[in-house]
Order: structure tokens, then C-alpha cells, then sequence
């Protein structure tokens, strides 16, 4: 299905009405078009995360409810513009997710409509998997591994002490499994939907990959003079092996 609906149209009135214009906002990043997210709701959206005035809560709850469409196109399409938000918005946004039980529960998510609704469901649950694993690892260290500095002798990584790396290394390696778990051919990259969330994920692999690599040269400057537990040293070694070219 291409361009906005009729359905589209009516949520976004709706909201129009009520005077929510971040909400309203939401609803056009999300529409049925099988197109990515337009850049000027996402910008939007991103700068009111910066306004202390907005709701965040407000805003991340219609997101939530677009997730709950049954079109894999609006899911697919909150997915990324919560993700975008994520990675650009104010972090308040991401605190707020983070501060949430549950985030997005799409495992057994499935759009029948069609083939292609069958083929991108499948990506829809992996790529929610991996935004509730993004946001677990933010509850668990209070900082996101994408925003943190990175690549220098003061990064946030290279500079933890080593308790908190090895807690953190685990969570970060359970990242970047989750993003890898998205498995996507470049034969499925055949619509703008799935070619936005694909980018945002590479950007994403990119930083965590950094940080993941910042941890290591910790760890490997601190090995020579730290007595480790039995567990601590198990955890290090299990770490050590998963390094890509070590």
C-alpha cells in the first residue's frame, strides 16, 4: 500500500483537534506509506524531546500505540522513530523507555496482509528485540554506550574502573548480539522502510563496536596487575575470546 490512508488521515485530525501536535506529529511519522520516516516530523519530534514543556511520557505512549497497528508498515516505521529518538532526541526520552517494565512485547507480531507482510514482521521482531535490549543496557548502566565518548585515552570505556567494565562488557556484548541478530540479506533491503532501519542499526553497530573495543584495551592494560576472582577472570576470558581478531 502506498501513501497515507484514510486511517492516516483521521488520527491525524484527531490529534489535531485535541491540540497534541507531538502526537500529531508521531501519526505522520508513521503512516502507511512504504516509505522511511520523513525527516521533518522526525526533526520535529527530536527538537520537542529538547523542550521541557512536552510530555515525553505522552509522546513515547502514542508511539507504543502506533507499535500496536496491525500493519507491519506503522509498526516498522514507530520502531525507527523511536529509535531515532533514541539516538538523537534529548536523553530524557531514552530515561523514560529505559524506566519502563516492559517496551515493545512483538514477538509473536505477524502481518498477514500479504508476503511482504510475513517477510518484514520477521525483521520487526528482531529489531524490537534489539531496541529493548538498547534500552536494558541504559537501566543497567545509566548511560548509553552510543553517546559515550569514544577512541581516546579519556573515553568513558577506556577510563571505567574495572568492576564496573566487567559489568558492563557483558550488557554491551549482549548489545551488539541483539543488533547482529537482525540478520537482513541485501536481497530483503527491497523498500524504504527497512533500508531506514537499516542504517540507523549500522550506525549503531559502528559506535558499539567502538565501545566494545575501548573496553577491551582497558582490560588488556589492566590484566597484568589485577587479581581476579575465579568468576571475574571467567568473565574476562569469555569476553576476551568473543573479540573479533584477538
Amino acid at each position: 500500500m502506498s501513501g497515507q490512508t484514510l486511517t492516516d488521515r483521521i488520527a491525524a485530525a484527531q490529534y489535531t483537534l485535541t491540540g497534541s501536535e507531538v502526537s500529531r506529529a508521531v501519526c505522520k511519522a508513521t503512516t502507511h506509506e512504504q516509505t522511511a520516516p520523513k525527516k521533518k516530523h522526525l526533526e520535529y519530534l527530536i527538537q520537542a524531546t529538547q523542550d521541557s514543556n512536552v510530555n515525553v511520557p505522552q509522546m513515547a505512549d502514542t508511539l507504543l500505540e502506533r507499535v500496536g497497528n496491525a500493519s507491519w508498515v506503522v509498526v516498522f516505521k514507530a520502531l525507527i522513530t523511536t529509535h531515532h529518538l533514541m539516538v538523537h532526541g534529548n536523553e530524557r526520552f531514552l530515561q523514560f523507555l529505559a524506566s519502563r517494565n516492559t517496551l515493545f512485547n512483538l514477538s509473536n507480531f505477524l502481518d498477514k496482509t500479504g508476503s511482504h507482510g510475513y517477510d518484514m514482521s520477521t525483521f520487526i521482531r528482531r529489531y524490537s528485540r534489539y531496541l529493548n535490549e538498547k534500552a536494558f543496557a541504559y537501566r543497567q548502566m545509566s548511560f548509553d554506550f552510543g553517546r559515550v565518548k569514544k577512541g581516546y585515552a579519556d573515553g568513558a570505556m577506556r577510563t571505567m574502573s574495572v568492576e564496573k567494565l566487567l559489568k558492563g562488557m557483558p550488557i554491551l556484548q549482549s548489545q551488539i548480539d541483539s543488533l547482529l541478530d537482525f540478520e537482513v540479506q541485501p536481497k530483503d533491503l527491497n523498500n524504504g522502510v527497512i533500508n531506514a532501519c537499516f542504517l540507523l542499526l549500522f550506525k549503531d553497530l559502528i559506535k558499539l563496536y567502538a565501545c566494545y573495543n575501548d573496553g577491551i584495551i582497558n582490560l588488556y592494560d589492566t590484566k597484568k596487575i589485577l587479581i581476579f576472582t575465579e568468576v571475574l577472570s571467567l568473565q574476562h576470558n569469555k569476553m576476551w575470546k568473543k573479540f573479533p581478531g584477538v
